[in-house]
């Protein structure tokens, strides 16, 4: 019995046609996650609201001021959180406004003395993290 050095030979080659399908479906496969990654990076490169913080002034032991650089798409409802924070790191104040494509001077009342004031972020809907 004489054995084949050839694997072809022994258990048959496959044909061309089912090589050129493997490679066509493989070829569209990564057509559409080259797709989905090109809009995924499109998409949270070009948020509808986009904020950040000026500036912040406190005023006295219950309130503080900031001013708010935000950049709203035209018919766009959006909302922005901006809170006061105490010397041991708690919430001491916080709102919620509606901005305007612009700036935005926001008041706040605090229980008691802040040290700073920070800027959660804007959502929109259809983008729920803030920015």
């Amino acid at each position: 019995m004489a054995s084949s050095p050839h694997l072809a030979d022994r258990y048959g080659a496959p044909s061309p046609a089912r090589r050129w399908l493997g490679l066509a479906v493989v070829g569209v496969l990564v057509a559409a996650s080259l797709a989905w990654l090109a809009w995924t990076s499109w998409f949270h490169a070009t948020p509808a609201v986009h904020s950040e913080l000026v500036g912040y002034q406190v005023v006295d032991d219950h309130r503080a001021r900031a001013t708010v650089s935000v950049a709203v798409e035209d018919g766009v409802s959006a909302s922005c959180v901006v809170r006061a924070v105490a010397a041991d790191h708690m919430t001491v104040g916080e709102v919620a406004f509606e901005p305007v494509d612009g700036r935005n001077e926001v008041t706040l009342r605090t229980e008691r003395r802040a040290s700073a004031v920070t800027l959660t972020g804007c959502t929109a809907e259809g983008q729920p993290r803030p920015r």
